[in-house]
């Protein structure tokens, strides 16, 4: 005959999307565009924003992906308050860009409730759901078709 050892330590229920460690809370955030995941998480700090371990200023080149990466975090006015760490891959980095601004948003509507309003109004929490068109069978794409020749 064997024992089984019950243990009684029961795991309280976290917040979806809400993290503590060693006294810090995460709040994490996915987001998604064509073929690009991005996984956000912002925790109160001094400021910093690092996309794969760079600064967002290193890893995005142009200017336009600069401005509407960081544009959530001007919508809520917590720019300088919150440390911003993005783990993205797949796709380019016109995706990138916009997966990175569906999970911030969502990580600061998880941060701060009343800014919900303000980040689902601007459209950051919106999914853009135009993907790529698959290929079609005796096709030479999703639409174009081979050279026709009559004779």
């Amino acid at each position: 005959m064997s024992e089984t050892v019950s243990s009684s330590v029961e795991k309280a229920p976290a917040a979806r999307g809400k993290v503590t460690v060693n006294g810090k809370t995460y709040y994490w955030g996915t987001g998604r565009r064509k073929s690009s995941v991005a996984r956000v998480r912002i925790t109160a700090g001094e400021g910093n924003f690092l996309v794969n371990k760079r600064t967002v200023d290193e890893f995005f080149t142009e200017p336009q992906s600069r401005t509407v990466v960081r544009a959530p975090l001007f919508t809520a006015n917590a720019a300088a308050g919150l440390d911003v760490t993005v783990n993205v891959k797949g796709g380019g980095i016109t995706g990138q860009a916009g997966a990175i601004v569906q999970g911030l948003g969502r990580a600061l509507a998880l941060y701060d409730a009343s800014l919900r309003k303000d980040i689902q109004s601007a459209g950051f929490l919106t999914r853009d759901s135009r993907m790529k068109e698959r290929k079609k069978y005796g096709l030479r794409g999703a639409r174009r078709a081979f050279q026709f020749s009559k004779r």
